[in-house]
């Protein structure tokens, strides 16, 4: 199902911009954390794990963020489009690369037949002629 450019900006825009109150500072925590491991004396070790970090996104930047997916996976369809039509057109030309092929070794087959009905033609001829 394909989305017009308005229905498509109507519905980001729909999402970004909900009823909530101007200038709000959306918080996003990420849990970045480093496993350091330290053996101890029974040789079970154990880990330690640092501090979680926190961003601040504001709604600007998360509007940017959701523009920029859009976008790559708009460019990423057109692509994969594009290099759907390729593989389409490299399957036509092999075709007829393979067709040719096939005509060209049955013309020497056939060649090769007639050339072998003559050869033993001969070979009888020859031995009826000698008796």
């Amino acid at each position: 199902m394909r989305m017009s450019k308005k229905n498509w900006f109507g519905s980001v825009r729909k999402k970004l911009f909900r009823s909530s109150p101007p200038h709000r500072t959306i918080i996003v925590l990420h849990d970045n954390t480093i496993t350091n491991r330290t053996s101890s004396a029974n040789g079970r070790s154990s880990t330690k794990n640092s501090a979680a970090r926190t961003y601040f996104m504001s709604k600007e930047d998360i509007a940017a963020i959701t523009i920029q997916s859009h976008f790559r996976g708009h460019l990423a369809r057109r692509a994969f489009k594009a290099l759907k039509s390729l593989v389409r057109l490299q399957a036509v030309v092999r075709g007829a690369c393979v067709r040719r092929q096939a005509r060209i070794a049955l013309h020497c087959m056939h060649a090769l037949a007639r050339l072998q009905v003559t050869v033993r033609a001969r070979q009888l001829l020859s031995k009826c002629t000698d008796r």
